[in-house]
Protein backbone atom coordinates (compact mmCIF):
# COMPACT_ATOMS: atom_id res chain seq x y z
CA UNK A 1 0.00 0.00 0.00
CA UNK A 2 3.02 2.32 0.89
CA UNK A 3 5.29 1.07 -1.89
CA UNK A 4 2.91 2.27 -4.98
CA UNK A 5 3.90 5.62 -6.57
CA UNK A 6 0.83 7.70 -5.57
CA UNK A 7 0.20 11.54 -4.85
CA UNK A 8 -2.52 13.58 -3.02
CA UNK A 9 -3.56 16.72 -1.33
CA UNK A 10 -3.56 17.77 2.21
CA UNK A 11 -7.42 19.31 3.47
CA UNK A 12 -9.25 19.16 6.69
CA UNK A 13 -12.70 18.27 6.09
CA UNK A 14 -13.76 21.38 8.70
CA UNK A 15 -11.83 23.35 5.47
CA UNK A 16 -14.30 22.12 2.94
CA UNK A 17 -16.52 25.10 1.33
CA UNK A 18 -20.04 23.21 3.24
CA UNK A 19 -22.90 25.30 3.88
CA UNK A 20 -23.59 25.90 7.61
CA UNK A 21 -20.17 27.96 8.67
CA UNK A 22 -17.78 24.42 8.82
CA UNK A 23 -16.78 21.77 6.22
CA UNK A 24 -18.62 18.61 6.38
CA UNK A 25 -19.08 15.26 5.38
CA UNK A 26 -22.09 16.57 2.59
CA UNK A 27 -21.59 17.17 -1.15
CA UNK A 28 -18.19 19.23 -0.43
CA UNK A 29 -16.99 16.70 0.80
CA UNK A 30 -17.89 14.61 -2.24
CA UNK A 31 -17.22 17.12 -5.07
CA UNK A 32 -13.57 17.11 -3.62
CA UNK A 33 -13.53 13.70 -4.22
CA UNK A 34 -14.42 14.10 -7.76
CA UNK A 35 -11.56 16.95 -8.31
CA UNK A 36 -9.25 14.22 -6.84
CA UNK A 37 -10.19 11.91 -9.14
CA UNK A 38 -10.42 14.23 -12.16
CA UNK A 39 -7.00 15.55 -11.17
CA UNK A 40 -5.76 11.50 -10.95
CA UNK A 41 -5.34 11.63 -7.30
CA UNK A 42 -5.23 8.83 -4.85
CA UNK A 43 -4.66 10.10 -1.40
CA UNK A 44 -6.48 12.26 0.64
CA UNK A 45 -4.62 13.29 3.90
CA UNK A 46 -6.63 14.39 6.54
CA UNK A 47 -6.23 15.64 10.22
CA UNK A 48 -7.32 13.87 13.48
CA UNK A 49 -11.40 13.34 12.91
CA UNK A 50 -12.15 13.72 16.97
CA UNK A 51 -14.21 16.14 18.69
CA UNK A 52 -11.84 19.39 19.59
CA UNK A 53 -11.38 20.48 23.10
CA UNK A 54 -10.63 24.39 23.75
CA UNK A 55 -8.58 25.90 21.00
CA UNK A 56 -10.11 24.08 18.27
CA UNK A 57 -7.12 22.08 18.02
CA UNK A 58 -7.82 18.32 16.06
CA UNK A 59 -4.87 17.14 18.26
CA UNK A 60 -6.27 18.18 21.25
CA UNK A 61 -9.31 16.46 21.32
CA UNK A 62 -12.04 15.49 23.91
CA UNK A 63 -11.80 11.63 22.93
CA UNK A 64 -9.61 9.59 20.73
CA UNK A 65 -11.78 7.26 19.25
CA UNK A 66 -15.29 9.62 18.65
CA UNK A 67 -16.08 11.84 15.74
CA UNK A 68 -16.90 15.63 15.40
CA UNK A 69 -20.05 16.35 15.55
CA UNK A 70 -19.77 19.55 13.86
CA UNK A 71 -18.54 17.44 10.76
CA UNK A 72 -22.27 15.87 10.56
CA UNK A 73 -23.82 16.73 7.23
CA UNK A 74 -27.17 18.57 8.02
CA UNK A 75 -27.64 18.54 4.36
CA UNK A 76 -27.77 14.79 4.51
CA UNK A 77 -29.60 14.53 7.43
CA UNK A 78 -32.43 16.85 5.95
CA UNK A 79 -32.48 14.88 2.60
CA UNK A 80 -33.26 11.96 5.04
CA UNK A 81 -36.49 14.15 6.20
CA UNK A 82 -34.53 14.61 10.03
CA UNK A 83 -34.26 18.13 10.06
CA UNK A 84 -35.94 21.57 8.03
CA UNK A 85 -34.22 22.02 5.07
CA UNK A 86 -35.31 25.62 5.70
CA UNK A 87 -33.71 25.87 8.92
CA UNK A 88 -30.82 24.32 7.72
CA UNK A 89 -30.43 26.88 4.92
CA UNK A 90 -30.97 29.70 7.27
CA UNK A 91 -27.59 28.55 9.16
CA UNK A 92 -24.93 31.92 8.41
CA UNK A 93 -22.51 30.77 6.09
CA UNK A 94 -19.16 32.24 7.64
CA UNK A 95 -17.21 32.80 4.78
CA UNK A 96 -13.94 31.87 4.51
CA UNK A 97 -12.78 31.22 7.67
CA UNK A 98 -14.90 28.99 10.72
CA UNK A 99 -16.81 30.76 13.63
CA UNK A 100 -16.36 28.04 15.87
CA UNK A 101 -18.46 29.29 18.62
CA UNK A 102 -21.08 30.80 16.03
CA UNK A 103 -21.17 27.17 14.42
CA UNK A 104 -21.54 25.52 17.60
CA UNK A 105 -24.56 27.95 18.34
CA UNK A 106 -26.14 27.30 14.74
CA UNK A 107 -25.47 23.89 14.16
CA UNK A 108 -25.79 21.96 17.46
CA UNK A 109 -29.42 22.41 18.12
CA UNK A 110 -30.31 21.15 14.48
CA UNK A 111 -28.17 18.29 15.19
CA UNK A 112 -29.91 17.57 18.00
CA UNK A 113 -33.43 17.52 16.79
CA UNK A 114 -32.48 15.93 14.13
CA UNK A 115 -31.06 13.36 17.00
CA UNK A 116 -34.59 13.74 18.61
CA UNK A 117 -36.40 12.40 15.32
CA UNK A 118 -34.69 9.67 14.84
CA UNK A 119 -34.69 8.31 18.22
CA UNK A 120 -38.65 8.83 18.15
CA UNK A 121 -39.73 7.39 14.37
CA UNK A 122 -37.13 5.47 13.13
CA UNK A 123 -37.83 1.88 12.28
CA UNK A 124 -36.24 -0.80 10.03
CA UNK A 125 -33.18 -1.16 8.78
CA UNK A 126 -32.05 2.55 10.00
CA UNK A 127 -33.25 1.29 13.79
CA UNK A 128 -30.77 -1.46 12.91
CA UNK A 129 -27.87 -0.07 11.96
CA UNK A 130 -28.18 2.73 14.76
CA UNK A 131 -28.78 -0.30 17.55
CA UNK A 132 -25.69 -2.19 16.32
CA UNK A 133 -23.42 0.87 16.59
CA UNK A 134 -24.13 0.87 19.57
CA UNK A 135 -23.68 -2.67 20.74
CA UNK A 136 -20.56 -2.99 18.55
CA UNK A 137 -18.85 0.47 20.23
CA UNK A 138 -20.49 0.55 23.34
CA UNK A 139 -16.28 0.06 24.55
CA UNK A 140 -15.69 3.15 24.26
CA UNK A 141 -19.19 5.26 22.92
CA UNK A 142 -20.70 4.80 26.83
CA UNK A 143 -17.91 6.60 28.33
CA UNK A 144 -17.54 9.23 25.66
CA UNK A 145 -21.30 10.19 25.72
CA UNK A 146 -21.77 10.67 29.23
CA UNK A 147 -18.42 12.45 29.35
CA UNK A 148 -19.73 14.95 26.26
CA UNK A 149 -23.26 14.97 28.32
CA UNK A 150 -21.59 15.88 31.08
CA UNK A 151 -18.80 18.37 30.37
CA UNK A 152 -21.68 20.33 28.99
CA UNK A 153 -23.82 20.29 31.83
CA UNK A 154 -20.84 21.50 34.26
CA UNK A 155 -20.13 24.40 32.11
CA UNK A 156 -17.34 23.13 29.69
CA UNK A 157 -14.80 22.70 33.13
CA UNK A 158 -12.18 20.60 32.64
CA UNK A 159 -13.57 17.13 34.73
CA UNK A 160 -11.50 16.99 37.68
CA UNK A 161 -13.56 20.35 38.57
CA UNK A 162 -16.75 18.23 38.74
CA UNK A 163 -17.94 17.07 41.84
CA UNK A 164 -15.88 14.55 43.30
CA UNK A 165 -18.06 11.84 43.18
CA UNK A 166 -17.79 12.02 39.25
CA UNK A 167 -14.50 12.64 39.16
CA UNK A 168 -13.58 9.36 41.16
CA UNK A 169 -16.16 7.01 39.34
CA UNK A 170 -18.36 6.25 42.19
CA UNK A 171 -20.47 3.20 40.63
CA UNK A 172 -23.40 4.15 42.65
CA UNK A 173 -23.34 7.92 40.86
CA UNK A 174 -22.05 6.96 37.33
CA UNK A 175 -24.84 3.88 37.37
CA UNK A 176 -27.39 7.31 38.47
CA UNK A 177 -25.91 9.61 35.95
CA UNK A 178 -26.75 6.95 33.24
CA UNK A 179 -30.69 6.98 34.09
CA UNK A 180 -31.06 10.47 34.96
CA UNK A 181 -29.45 11.75 31.82
CA UNK A 182 -31.10 8.89 29.47
CA UNK A 183 -32.42 11.14 26.78
CA UNK A 184 -29.66 13.57 26.88
CA UNK A 185 -27.05 10.34 26.11
CA UNK A 186 -29.51 8.99 23.63
CA UNK A 187 -29.09 11.92 21.09
CA UNK A 188 -24.98 11.90 21.97
CA UNK A 189 -24.81 8.11 20.65
CA UNK A 190 -27.27 9.35 17.79
CA UNK A 191 -24.65 12.18 16.28
CA UNK A 192 -21.59 9.95 16.78
CA UNK A 193 -23.67 7.20 14.81
CA UNK A 194 -24.75 9.98 12.66
CA UNK A 195 -20.86 11.06 11.74
CA UNK A 196 -19.49 7.24 11.52
CA UNK A 197 -22.25 6.34 9.22
CA UNK A 198 -21.40 9.49 7.16
CA UNK A 199 -17.55 9.05 6.99
CA UNK A 200 -17.73 5.56 6.01
CA UNK A 201 -20.53 6.53 2.90
CA UNK A 202 -17.47 9.07 1.81
CA UNK A 203 -15.06 6.24 2.39
CA UNK A 204 -16.79 4.01 0.34
CA UNK A 205 -17.09 6.69 -2.34
CA UNK A 206 -13.30 7.31 -2.10
CA UNK A 207 -12.73 3.69 -2.45
CA UNK A 208 -14.96 3.03 -5.54
CA UNK A 209 -12.89 6.00 -7.34
CA UNK A 210 -9.28 4.45 -5.93
CA UNK A 211 -8.72 7.31 -2.99
CA UNK A 212 -7.48 6.12 -0.16
CA UNK A 213 -7.94 8.60 3.24
CA UNK A 214 -4.81 9.01 4.98
CA UNK A 215 -5.61 9.81 8.56
CA UNK A 216 -4.02 10.96 11.65
CA UNK A 217 -3.45 10.13 15.38
CA UNK A 218 -1.80 12.47 17.54
CA UNK A 219 0.54 10.49 20.09
CA UNK A 220 -0.86 11.94 23.10
CA UNK A 221 -4.48 13.10 24.42
CA UNK A 222 -5.89 15.93 26.12
CA UNK A 223 -6.10 15.97 29.56
CA UNK A 224 -9.77 17.14 29.70
CA UNK A 225 -11.08 13.86 27.82
CA UNK A 226 -13.37 10.48 28.10
CA UNK A 227 -10.04 8.83 27.73
CA UNK A 228 -8.32 10.41 30.84
CA UNK A 229 -11.60 10.93 32.85
CA UNK A 230 -11.84 7.65 32.43
CA UNK A 231 -8.62 5.85 32.28
CA UNK A 232 -6.30 7.47 34.82
CA UNK A 233 -4.45 4.50 35.88
CA UNK A 234 -2.90 4.52 31.93
CA UNK A 235 -1.36 8.16 32.93
CA UNK A 236 1.03 10.21 35.23
CA UNK A 237 -1.30 11.46 37.38
CA UNK A 238 -1.14 12.48 41.23
CA UNK A 239 -3.05 11.52 43.73
CA UNK A 240 -5.81 14.38 42.89
CA UNK A 241 -5.92 13.19 39.07
CA UNK A 242 -4.21 16.09 38.28
CA UNK A 243 -0.74 15.82 35.96
CA UNK A 244 2.34 15.10 37.65
CA UNK A 245 4.10 16.02 34.07
CA UNK A 246 3.09 17.04 30.91
CA UNK A 247 4.28 16.63 27.36
CA UNK A 248 6.02 19.04 25.65
CA UNK A 249 9.35 19.73 23.18
CA UNK A 250 12.88 21.37 24.27
CA UNK A 251 13.65 24.89 23.45
CA UNK A 252 15.13 25.13 19.92
CA UNK A 253 15.96 27.56 17.42
CA UNK A 254 12.60 28.18 16.97
CA UNK A 255 11.63 28.86 20.62
CA UNK A 256 13.86 29.61 23.51
CA UNK A 257 11.34 28.43 25.76
CA UNK A 258 10.71 25.09 23.77
CA UNK A 259 6.90 23.87 23.56
CA UNK A 260 4.54 23.30 26.85
CA UNK A 261 1.66 21.13 25.06
CA UNK A 262 0.31 20.34 28.45
CA UNK A 263 -0.87 17.08 27.31
CA UNK A 264 -0.33 14.62 30.13
CA UNK A 265 2.28 11.89 29.88
CA UNK A 266 1.47 7.73 29.52
CA UNK A 267 2.68 5.51 32.73
CA UNK A 268 4.30 3.02 30.23
CA UNK A 269 4.60 0.30 32.75
CA UNK A 270 1.21 0.61 33.17
CA UNK A 271 -0.21 0.47 29.99
CA UNK A 272 2.81 -2.41 29.23
CA UNK A 273 1.26 -4.57 31.87
CA UNK A 274 -2.18 -4.45 30.38
CA UNK A 275 -0.71 -5.52 27.57
CA UNK A 276 -1.12 -2.51 25.45
CA UNK A 277 -4.99 -2.69 25.53
CA UNK A 278 -5.48 0.81 25.03
CA UNK A 279 -3.23 1.29 22.62
CA UNK A 280 -4.19 -1.93 20.18
CA UNK A 281 -7.91 -0.49 20.56
CA UNK A 282 -6.71 2.83 19.60
CA UNK A 283 -4.77 2.11 16.54
CA UNK A 284 -7.55 -0.74 15.04
CA UNK A 285 -10.01 1.51 15.36
CA UNK A 286 -7.33 4.27 13.63
CA UNK A 287 -7.04 1.61 10.78
CA UNK A 288 -10.76 0.53 10.42
CA UNK A 289 -11.44 4.08 9.97
CA UNK A 290 -8.74 5.14 7.76
CA UNK A 291 -6.53 3.20 5.19
CA UNK A 292 -3.11 4.92 6.07
CA UNK A 293 -2.27 6.62 9.69
CA UNK A 294 -0.01 9.16 10.15
CA UNK A 295 1.45 9.01 13.55
CA UNK A 296 2.21 12.82 14.93
CA UNK A 297 5.06 13.26 16.84
CA UNK A 298 6.70 9.83 16.44
CA UNK A 299 9.81 10.52 18.21
CA UNK A 300 7.60 10.65 21.29
CA UNK A 301 7.93 6.32 20.93
CA UNK A 302 11.27 6.85 21.31
CA UNK A 303 12.09 9.36 24.13
CA UNK A 304 9.38 12.01 25.20
CA UNK A 305 10.53 15.56 26.77
CA UNK A 306 8.74 14.81 30.02
CA UNK A 307 7.87 18.33 31.78
CA UNK A 308 6.97 18.93 35.45
CA UNK A 309 3.84 19.71 35.49
CA UNK A 310 4.00 22.80 37.78
CA UNK A 311 6.75 24.03 35.11
CA UNK A 312 5.51 27.25 33.21
CA UNK A 313 7.80 26.41 30.09
CA UNK A 314 9.39 23.19 28.62
CA UNK A 315 12.97 24.62 29.75
CA UNK A 316 13.31 22.28 32.65
CA UNK A 317 12.26 19.02 31.26
CA UNK A 318 14.04 15.94 30.55
CA UNK A 319 14.07 13.21 28.10
CA UNK A 320 12.91 9.94 29.05
CA UNK A 321 12.56 6.49 27.12
CA UNK A 322 9.44 5.61 25.42
CA UNK A 323 8.05 2.28 24.70
CA UNK A 324 10.02 1.39 21.44
CA UNK A 325 9.14 -1.28 19.60
CA UNK A 326 7.84 -3.08 22.46
CA UNK A 327 4.74 -1.31 21.55
CA UNK A 328 5.04 -1.85 17.69
CA UNK A 329 5.36 -5.72 18.69
CA UNK A 330 2.02 -5.87 20.19
CA UNK A 331 0.63 -3.60 17.92
CA UNK A 332 1.48 -5.52 14.91
CA UNK A 333 0.89 -9.33 16.66
CA UNK A 334 -2.81 -8.02 17.14
CA UNK A 335 -3.33 -6.37 14.14
CA UNK A 336 -0.96 -7.65 11.52
CA UNK A 337 0.44 -4.92 9.14
CA UNK A 338 1.10 -1.52 10.11
CA UNK A 339 0.11 0.77 7.35
CA UNK A 340 1.63 3.83 9.00
CA UNK A 341 3.79 6.61 8.22
CA UNK A 342 5.87 8.64 10.95
CA UNK A 343 5.62 12.35 11.43
CA UNK A 344 9.44 12.14 12.22
CA UNK A 345 10.57 15.98 11.82
CA UNK A 346 12.09 18.37 14.15
CA UNK A 347 15.12 17.03 16.63
CA UNK A 348 15.16 13.17 15.66
CA UNK A 349 17.93 11.34 17.18
CA UNK A 350 19.66 8.08 15.64
CA UNK A 351 17.86 5.99 17.59
CA UNK A 352 14.55 7.59 16.13
CA UNK A 353 15.58 7.14 12.90
CA UNK A 354 16.83 3.39 13.69
CA UNK A 355 13.44 3.00 15.27
CA UNK A 356 11.21 3.50 12.04
CA UNK A 357 13.49 2.14 9.99
CA UNK A 358 13.06 -1.30 12.25
CA UNK A 359 9.12 -1.32 11.79
CA UNK A 360 9.35 -0.43 8.03
CA UNK A 361 7.27 3.00 8.49
CA UNK A 362 8.03 5.70 5.95
CA UNK A 363 9.00 9.20 7.04
CA UNK A 364 8.33 12.61 5.99
CA UNK A 365 10.59 15.10 3.83
CA UNK A 366 9.20 18.80 3.72
CA UNK A 367 10.28 20.21 0.60
CA UNK A 368 10.48 24.11 2.35
CA UNK A 369 12.57 22.72 5.05
CA UNK A 370 15.76 21.82 2.53
CA UNK A 371 16.84 25.31 1.59
CA UNK A 372 19.01 26.38 5.05
CA UNK A 373 22.39 25.30 5.72
CA UNK A 374 23.63 21.86 4.24
CA UNK A 375 22.47 19.89 7.35
CA UNK A 376 18.71 20.88 5.90
CA UNK A 377 19.87 19.16 2.74
CA UNK A 378 18.05 15.87 3.49
CA UNK A 379 14.61 17.22 2.67
CA UNK A 380 15.98 17.74 -0.73
CA UNK A 381 15.19 15.25 -3.23
CA UNK A 382 18.39 13.97 -4.68
CA UNK A 383 18.85 13.26 -0.85
CA UNK A 384 15.28 11.02 -1.00
CA UNK A 385 14.96 7.31 -1.26
CA UNK A 386 11.64 5.91 -2.37
CA UNK A 387 10.52 4.75 1.31
CA UNK A 388 9.52 8.98 2.53
CA UNK A 389 6.31 10.81 1.93
CA UNK A 390 7.12 13.90 0.36
CA UNK A 391 5.39 17.36 1.34
CA UNK A 392 5.63 20.80 -0.18
CA UNK A 393 4.74 21.63 3.62
CA UNK A 394 1.98 20.44 6.22
CA UNK A 395 -0.62 22.17 8.24
CA UNK A 396 1.69 23.41 10.74
CA UNK A 397 3.95 25.47 8.06
CA UNK A 398 2.87 28.49 6.28
CA UNK A 399 2.31 27.84 2.65
CA UNK A 400 4.49 27.77 -0.14
CA UNK A 401 3.63 31.04 -0.96
CA UNK A 402 3.12 32.55 2.23
CA UNK A 403 6.53 31.08 2.89
CA UNK A 404 8.27 32.54 -0.19
CA UNK A 405 6.93 36.04 0.53
CA UNK A 406 7.42 36.88 4.44
CA UNK A 407 9.31 33.87 5.77
CA UNK A 408 12.10 32.79 3.06
CA UNK A 409 15.66 34.50 3.62
CA UNK A 410 17.52 35.82 0.29
CA UNK A 411 19.65 33.01 0.41
CA UNK A 412 16.49 30.28 0.69
CA UNK A 413 15.28 32.12 -2.12
CA UNK A 414 18.48 31.79 -4.04
CA UNK A 415 19.56 28.75 -3.71
CA UNK A 416 15.55 27.31 -4.35
CA UNK A 417 15.61 29.56 -7.44
CA UNK A 418 18.64 27.66 -7.95
CA UNK A 419 17.53 24.19 -7.47
CA UNK A 420 14.01 24.55 -8.73
CA UNK A 421 13.97 26.93 -11.74
CA UNK A 422 11.27 28.55 -10.82
CA UNK A 423 9.08 29.10 -13.60
CA UNK A 424 6.18 31.97 -14.42
CA UNK A 425 3.62 29.88 -12.94
CA UNK A 426 4.88 30.68 -8.98
CA UNK A 427 7.54 28.74 -6.49
CA UNK A 428 3.82 26.89 -5.44
CA UNK A 429 4.36 24.90 -9.05
CA UNK A 430 7.86 24.68 -8.59
CA UNK A 431 7.98 22.83 -5.64
CA UNK A 432 4.84 20.67 -6.46
CA UNK A 433 6.79 19.89 -9.47
CA UNK A 434 9.58 18.99 -7.70
CA UNK A 435 7.76 16.86 -5.27
CA UNK A 436 5.74 15.01 -7.84
CA UNK A 437 8.99 14.53 -9.23
CA UNK A 438 10.95 12.53 -6.78
CA UNK A 439 11.82 9.53 -5.92
CA UNK A 440 9.80 9.27 -2.76
CA UNK A 441 7.05 6.52 -3.12
CA UNK A 442 3.69 9.22 -1.45
CA UNK A 443 3.45 12.91 -2.40
CA UNK A 444 1.29 14.92 -0.57
CA UNK A 445 0.52 18.69 -1.17
CA UNK A 446 -1.68 21.11 0.71
CA UNK A 447 -4.71 22.25 -1.48
CA UNK A 448 -3.60 26.02 -0.35
CA UNK A 449 -0.39 25.36 -2.88
CA UNK A 450 -2.08 23.80 -5.16
CA UNK A 451 -4.03 27.15 -5.13
CA UNK A 452 -0.97 29.35 -4.57
CA UNK A 453 -2.61 30.68 -1.83
CA UNK A 454 -0.57 33.22 1.12
CA UNK A 455 -0.27 33.22 4.54
CA UNK A 456 -3.53 34.43 4.50
CA UNK A 457 -4.24 30.69 4.35
CA UNK A 458 -2.14 28.86 6.83
CA UNK A 459 -3.96 26.35 8.64
CA UNK A 460 -1.70 26.49 12.21
CA UNK A 461 0.86 28.42 13.58
CA UNK A 462 2.48 26.12 16.26
CA UNK A 463 2.53 27.27 20.14
CA UNK A 464 0.33 30.58 19.08
CA UNK A 465 -3.07 30.57 20.71
CA UNK A 466 -4.52 32.64 17.85
CA UNK A 467 -6.90 31.80 14.98
CA UNK A 468 -6.21 28.45 13.87
CA UNK A 469 -7.27 25.89 12.19
CA UNK A 470 -9.99 28.33 10.38
CA UNK A 471 -9.16 28.60 6.81
CA UNK A 472 -11.74 27.17 4.55
CA UNK A 473 -11.83 26.33 0.79
CA UNK A 474 -13.18 29.09 -1.63
CA UNK A 475 -16.12 27.44 -3.16
CA UNK A 476 -15.34 26.57 -7.10
CA UNK A 477 -11.57 27.39 -6.02
CA UNK A 478 -10.32 23.88 -7.36
CA UNK A 479 -11.41 24.43 -11.09
CA UNK A 480 -10.53 22.26 -13.98
CA UNK A 481 -8.21 24.10 -15.40
CA UNK A 482 -6.15 23.29 -12.43
CA UNK A 483 -7.48 19.51 -12.43
CA UNK A 484 -6.02 18.81 -15.53
CA UNK A 485 -2.69 20.38 -14.63
CA UNK A 486 -2.39 17.93 -11.88
CA UNK A 487 -3.90 15.47 -13.62
CA UNK A 488 -0.82 15.93 -16.54
CA UNK A 489 1.86 16.30 -13.56
CA UNK A 490 0.80 12.68 -12.16
CA UNK A 491 0.89 11.17 -16.02
CA UNK A 492 4.47 12.41 -16.36
CA UNK A 493 6.03 11.87 -13.10
CA UNK A 494 4.31 7.93 -13.10
CA UNK A 495 2.01 8.13 -10.03
CA UNK A 496 -1.39 7.19 -12.04
CA UNK A 497 -0.99 3.24 -12.04
CA UNK A 498 -3.52 3.19 -9.22
CA UNK A 499 -5.58 5.61 -10.94
CA UNK A 500 -9.11 4.80 -11.72
CA UNK A 501 -11.42 6.21 -13.91
CA UNK A 502 -14.23 7.91 -12.33
CA UNK A 503 -17.49 7.01 -12.13
CA UNK A 504 -20.43 8.30 -14.78
CA UNK A 505 -22.08 11.38 -13.49
CA UNK A 506 -25.40 12.00 -13.34
CA UNK A 507 -27.71 14.55 -14.90
CA UNK A 508 -26.88 16.68 -11.92
CA UNK A 509 -23.05 16.35 -13.25
CA UNK A 510 -22.56 14.01 -10.05
CA UNK A 511 -21.44 10.78 -8.52
CA UNK A 512 -24.13 8.36 -6.85
CA UNK A 513 -23.40 9.51 -2.88
CA UNK A 514 -22.28 7.27 -0.83
CA UNK A 515 -24.61 5.20 1.50
CA UNK A 516 -25.44 6.11 4.65
CA UNK A 517 -28.36 5.17 7.82
CA UNK A 518 -31.20 6.44 5.97
CA UNK A 519 -30.52 5.72 2.85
Amino acid sequence: MLSQRSSGLLLHPTSLPSHGGIGDLGPAAYAFVDWLAAAKQTLWQVLPLQPVGAGNSPYSCTSAFAGNVLMISLERLAQRGLVDPKLVAAIPDGGCSVDFESVRVHKLPLLRQAAGKFLQSASGRPRERYDRFCHDNRWWLEDYVLFSALREQYGEQPWNAWPAEIVRRNPDTIAKLYSQLQGRLDKERFLQFAFFEQWSALRSYCAERGIRVIGDVSIFVNYDSADVWTHPQMFRLKADLSPEVVAGVPPDAFSETGQRWGNPLYDWEALRSDGYDWWIKRMRWAVETCDIVRLDHFRGFEAYWEIPADEPTAVHGHWVQGPNDDLFKALRSALGKLPFIAEDLGYITPEVHKLRRDLAIPGMKILQFGFGNRGAHAYLPHRYDPDCVVYTGTHDNDTTVGWWNTGATAEEKQLASAYLGIGDDGVHWAFIRAALASVANLCLVPVQDVLGLGSEARMNVPSDTGDNWSWRLRAEALTPELAMKMATLVEITDRDACVKTPSPRNEQGQGKLGEDFAA
